[in-house]
């Protein structure tokens, strides 16, 4: 399962709430790249493929590929407005390092 944290909720929200974004769920996912490995990819979808496992908490759909979700199991999804820069945030406890930025993992 991914969990959403209520900063993280209230953000998706939001940002669905802004255009035609209606139907949109969260659609996270990992890819091969960046200073650890894998980084992490977050956006706002609305078609689901056959590939697809489907969460709901919070109030908030996540959706995750099957091949990302071996890598983002128990991950927590957060919403940061800090001092390092406004955005989403993974907290996985999978991974055994992470850049200092947190946009990118090692398993």
């Amino acid at each position: 399962m991914i969990k959403v944290t209520d900063n993280a909720r209230n953000e998706a929200l939001r940002l669905m709430s802004e255009g035609d974004k209606s139907n949109a769920f969260i659609r996270v996912g990992v890819k091969g790249g960046g200073c650890s490995g894998l980084m992490y990819n977050l956006e706002f979808d609305s078609e689901l493929t056959d590939n697809d496992k489907i969460f709901e908490h919070n109030d908030v759909k996540v959706v995750v590929d099957k091949k990302s979700f071996l890598y983002l199991v128990g991950t927590e999804l957060d919403f940061s407005g800090g001092l390092n820069g406004k955005g989403f945030v993974f907290i996985n406890p999978n991974a055994e390092r992470t850049c200092g930025c947190g946009e990118s993992f090692m398993v």
